[in-house]
């Protein structure tokens, strides 16, 4: 059973997004996704600045079996991203909801509202047991 971790909240393509300020959130994939995409080979990173769109591409995720698109949760302004994983993307599978996040996005708009449009834990849990 792949671990959801409570509090944050969760898309359908297997990220999570964690509120870390007032308007500000991190974003990295899940547990679920990490098992099913296998080792972690590269992680393609947004550029610092970028403009986000909601559930749009954000960069990619390689491993050993396939290349994946990651996308923002949420709508923003990419203001740090995770360089760890450039010298470490098995980051990733090691630490998926801690040293294995992906970007930091400051949210256009109120954040309440940005994040209620996402999962709960509970309801990203009964997705994934769907999944499996």
């Amino acid at each position: 059973m792949s671990e959801v971790k409570a509090g944050l909240r969760y898309t359908e393509e297997h990220e999570w997004a964690e509120k870390i300020g007032a308007t500000s959130v991190r974003i990295g994939i899940t547990d679920f996704a990490q098992h099913q995409l296998g080792d972690i080979v590269f992680v393609e990173l947004p550029k610092l600045g970028a403009k986000l769109e909601a559930h749009a591409p954000m960069g990619t995720i390689e491993s050993v079996k396939t290349v994946s698109d990651l996308f923002s949760p949420v709508a923003g302004t990419v203001t740090k991203v995770n360089e760890a994983l450039l010298d470490s993307p098995e980051l990733v599978n090691s630490e998926p909801y801690g040293a294995g996040w992906i970007v930091e996005v400051e949210i256009d708009g109120e954040i309440a509202q940005a994040l209620e449009g996402l999962l709960t834990a509970e309801a990203y849990g009964d997705f994934v047991a769907s999944q499996d």
